[in-house]
């Protein structure tokens, strides 16, 4: 039962960021197609992701229960991959390819070039 609090204590915080941070980031940019919200968080989540794996892997920085409020609540709540998958379909439903297929490949190069960044970041050095 404790497990299943913590994780839904961090998604309910990671949910409210992504919520928050996403609104922020539409209000920003109104006219823009490319649905910046979600890449925005993704991104984000991403780095987020990988700095915090590599700081489990330089040391054992995390309690079991701190890897299931912090990976499984939080990122878990605050990446946005469902809505991503939904945007780029409707995307390419409206008629917009180049939009939707530069969606794919922004989010996944640009997320997985910051998760290495923050891993390497912070687990530079691990023995």
């Amino acid at each position: 039962m404790k497990a299943v609090l913590l994780v839904a204590l961090g998604g309910a915080v990671g949910s409210v960021a992504r919520f928050k941070l996403s609104g922020w980031v539409l209000h920003a940019t109104p006219n823009w197609r490319f649905p910046t919200g979600t890449f925005a968080v993704n991104v984000i989540g991403c780095l987020i992701a990988g700095l915090l794996a590599g700081m489990a892997v330089k040391q054992d920085f995390f309690t079991p229960e701190a890897r299931l409020l912090l990976f499984t609540g939080l990122l878990g709540g605050f990446t946005t991959f469902s809505a991503f998958g939904l945007e780029t379909l409707l995307l390419f439903k409206r008629g917009e390819p180049g939009v939707a297929i530069a969606n794919v490949v922004l989010s996944i190069v640009v997320g997985l070039l910051v998760a290495w960044l923050g891993y390497e970041m912070t687990a530079s050095g691990a023995a």
